[in-house]
C-alpha cells in the first residue's frame, strides 16, 4: 500500500506544480535563422546516431536483385547479416553449392555495390529438410528416416 500511497503523492504533487507555473511569453521577433535543407537535417541525424551500417545493410536487404543479378535473386536470399556474416538461404542443395562455389566472387561484388554493410564472409545455406521427428508414426528413440521405411 505504501507504494501506491507514493505514487499518487507524486502525481498530486506534480499537478499542484503544473497550476502554479508561469507561462512562458514567446517573443514573436525571434530569429528563426536560415531555412536548412532536410536533406542536411537527416545526414546529420544519420551520423550523430551512428546509423550508416544499419542503413547500408537494409539499402544492401532492398537491392538485393541488383546486386546478384536476377537469376541469383530467383533462387537465393539473404536472410541475416550478424558480426559481418552474411547469411544466405537458396532454393534448393545444388542452388547452395554453386553458390558457394563462385561465394567470392559474390561477396567482392557485394563489397562494391555495398561498402557500408561491412559484410567479411558468406554463409550459405540450403533449404530445411524434412523432419521425422514428429508425426503420426514417429517412434521415441527411433534412429531417424532409415527406421522409418521397414
Amino acid at each position: 500500500m505504501a507504494k501506491r500511497d507514493l505514487a499518487l503523492d507524486l502525481f498530486r504533487s506534480f499537478q499542484s506544480e503544473k497550476k502554479f507555473r508561469k507561462k512562458t511569453v514567446r517573443d514573436s521577433q525571434a530569429p528563426t535563422g536560415e531555412p536548412q535543407l532536410l536533406s542536411d537535417l537527416l545526414s546529420a541525424l544519420v551520423d550523430e546516431r551512428e546509423w550508416r551500417t544499419g542503413i547500408a545493410e537494409g539499402t544492401l536487404f532492398s537491392n538485393w536483385e541488383q546486386v546478384v543479378g536476377p537469376q541469383i535473386f530467383e533462387h537465393a536470399s539473404p536472410i541475416s547479416l550478424l558480426d559481418g556474416i552474411l547469411t544466405i538461404k537458396t532454393t534448393s542443395t545444388a542452388w547452395a553449392t554453386q553458390l558457394k562455389l563462385v561465394a567470392p566472387d559474390i561477396l567482392a561484388t557485394i563489397q562494391k555495390s555495398a561498402p557500408g554493410a561491412l559484410v567479411e564472409s558468406l554463409s550459405i545455406i540450403g533449404p530445411n529438410g524434412p523432419s521425422w521427428k514428429k508425426g503420426l508414426r514417429t517412434i521415441r528413440g527411433a534412429r531417424g528416416p532409415r527406421d522409418t521405411y521397414g
